[in-house]
């Protein structure tokens, strides 16, 4: 088995507790000012300034409706109140009009929203994806202790909501200012002067009204702060909860046939509802949170419906306002409310969209972290010829560390030639596969020197071969097109790897990494390298779930049909070092294992000690049993 030199369990599960992501020391506001401003200063600004500018737009048609609506609710109550019959009709057909301009001005302010909130998810998430999948960063994060937790649920979910609740509260911020400018004018105007007597001393309180809105507002933002604000902390704990809980479905639905095979699904579950319970705790400290705050908004809502009549009252019963401008006082009145309560009716929403704001900011700073990282204390790469114009891989004093600093290989220094074909072998730990990360420069932690052929040229392939989704043809073709290559290429290919029982299947679309048995999956990949043909291959116990003489079957690949191609591989097995000319060994030490290099004197491929048998009949036998126990999907045992 491959080995590596860091264990380090996958962040965010729940046997493993994860350290925070770096954050930088600076106030929310200015990490969401970052956030933003990536894109309205991107390729995208001129799109982006547009949609912003339509809802801006947009909204002000809607307060202009809205306050139009206003004044037509006072001239409808006064038709009312003097029985006038054509006044009220009239305002009947006024009303018709405005709904009319009221729902064209909503739809498309709603598609201009939604137009923005798309467009900036889009841009967020494409920018995210291209940072993680940056120079092996995806890889690389798992070996950093503070990486943030679980980028996929970051750019897939939480980018969703920091951007979708970012514009409809930044919509309805600017509409509850833009509506308390307008009406609090109406407000002033019709609520008049408040006369006060104090013992012997008299004044008035000009529109009254409104101070008495603001004062409702103050003290229902107030308490609705008091009691709200842990439920900021309380939603970012619940969106690390949810994502614990996923990853872990995920861990168990890519691993199932292990654990099935193992009956292992007692301690699944036990693990499953270990992290489920932690999302209900979560839940439930939510809910106590939100329930205390339902009791304030509820009794402030209901206050809110009699509040203004109930002030202005006394003006209506001494005749110094009629029915009309009493209802117009109460329409103002709750439109100031409402825009002055805004911070009341959006503190659950605003917890939340901060809650995810800060997942996606977090995973900004680990990217940024990484960065600065790679910029320092890492092993060179040199992709090129050597100054004299000779292809090689070569180590030059290459120390390689552990991502926590811990030395695995202690000042390495060899040069393997084009063509050759050379075996690594030493005792597991030693850091053979880290060795190989370091050579296809996704290991950077070390320092000294690493030429490399130019990497077009280089092919590795790991004993577990990566298949993407689609049909098998792409898995074939992978990391090239499906289309790249010719049938008769691709079908020759699995022929010569022993699959001509896959040729049938090339357009099917399967998860092909669970259909396949590892010894088939392995052998797939053995067809990608003849497609390819890489003049540099790199061979991680690539051949350890196939028999032996599978195996040799697949190693004279590179005595036939890919002779001119350098060999560099990992393996245990017995008989690989017939297949190579020098074997490089690991040899442990305190300071880290040292690399020795000995020749060995290559036996013809056909001796060996035990006879062998084709690696054809030995795929083919039994497939007929197999199928009828198993169905289609069966592979190699």
């Amino acid at each position: 088995m491959a080995e590596s030199t860091t264990n380090s369990a996958a962040p965010g599960t729940a046997d493993d507790p994860h350290e925070a992501a770096p954050v930088r020391s600076e106030g929310f506001l200015c990490r969401f000012v970052r956030l933003a401003g990536g894109y309205y200063t991107s390729d995208e600004k001129w799109s982006a300034w547009g949609l912003t500018l339509g809802v801006v737009v947009l909204t002000l048609l809607q307060i202009g409706v809205q306050v139009r609506f206003n004044i037509w609710n006072r001239d409808f109550f006064n038709a009312l109140e003097s029985r006038d019959r054509a006044a009220f009709f009239g305002q009947m057909y006024l009303f018709v009009g405005l709904a009319l301009a009221s729902m064209v001005t909503a739809v498309f302010a709603l598609y201009v929203r939604q137009m923005l909130q798309l467009n900036w998810r889009r841009w967020l998430v494409f920018r995210l994806q291209q940072r993680w999948l940056e120079g092996s960063r995806h890889y690389q994060l798992n070996f950093l202790p503070e990486a943030a937790d679980n980028p996929d649920q970051r750019i897939s979910e939480n980018t969703r909501w920091a951007t979708a609740m970012a514009v409809d509260l930044a919509v309805g911020l600017m509409t509850s200012l833009l509506m308390l400018v307008s009406f609090v004018g109406i407000l002033w105007t019709l609520s008049g002067p408040l006369h006060v007597a104090l013992g012997a001393n008299e004044f008035e309180v000009p529109g009254y009204m409104v101070w008495a809105a603001l004062l409702y507002a103050l003290v229902g933002s107030g308490l609705t702060y008091l009691l709200g604000r842990p439920m900021v902390q309380i939603n970012i704990r619940r969106n690390e909860a949810e994502a614990d809980h996923r990853f872990a479905l995920v861990r168990v639905r890519e691993n199932s046939e292990g654990i099935a095979l193992i009956r292992g699904e007692k301690d699944e579950d036990r693990g499953l509802r270990r992290a489920f319970g932690q999302v209900v705790r979560v839940m439930l400290d939510l809910m106590r949170s939100e329930r205390r705050l339902m009791w304030l908004t509820s009794a402030y809502g209901m206050v809110a419906t009699v509040f203004p009549i109930l002030v202005a009252s006394p003006r209506y019963f001494a005749g110094a306002i009629t029915l009309g401008v009493l209802m117009q006082i109460s329409g103002a009145f709750f439109e100031v409310t409402k825009a002055l309560n805004w911070f009341v009716d959006n503190f659950p929403r605003l917890a939340d969209w901060r809650s995810h704001v800060e997942r996606v900011v977090a995973l900004e700073d680990t990217f940024d972290a990484a960065e600065e990282m790679e910029t320092e204390g890492r092993i060179e790469i040199v992709e090129g010829p050597t100054p004299d114009g000779r292809e090689v891989l070569a180590f030059r004093d290459l120390q390689i560390a552990s991502a926590e600093g811990a030395v695995v290989i202690q000042e390495a220094n060899a040069e393997i030639q084009a063509g050759e074909k050379v075996l690594i072998v030493g005792e597991s730990g030693t850091g053979k596969s880290t060795l190989f990360r370091a050579i296809a420069g996704v290991w950077p932690w070390g320092s000294g020197q690493i030429r490399i052929p130019p990497r077009e040229q280089m092919m590795f392939m790991p004993q577990r071969p990566y298949l993407p989704l689609g049909t098998l043809r792409a898995a074939v073709a992978y990391p090239a097109g499906p289309k790249h290559f010719s049938d008769a290429a691709v079908v020759a290919a699995l022929e010569r790897s022993g699959l001509p029982h896959l040729v049938g299947r090339l357009d099917e679309e399967e998860r092909w990494d669970r259909i396949l048995s590892l010894g088939e999956q392995q052998r797939l990949a053995f067809a990608r390298l003849l497609l390819h043909k890489p003049r540099w291959v790199f061979l991680d116990e690539a051949t350890a779930a196939l028999d032996e003489a599978n195996q040799d079957a697949m190693m004279r690949l590179f005595q036939e049909e890919l002779s001119g191609s350098a060999l560099v591989s990992i393996g245990h097995r017995p008989g690989l070092d017939r297949y190579h000319d020098r074997t490089l060994t690991l040899l442990r030490s305190a300071d880290g294992a040292r690399l020795t290099a000995r020749r060995r004197p290559r036996q013809p491929p056909g001796r060996s000690s035990a006879p062998r048998r084709p690696a054809e009949p030995v795929v083919a036998a039994g497939r007929g049993a197999l199928r009828r126990l198993f169905g289609r999907g069966s592979g190699e045992a």
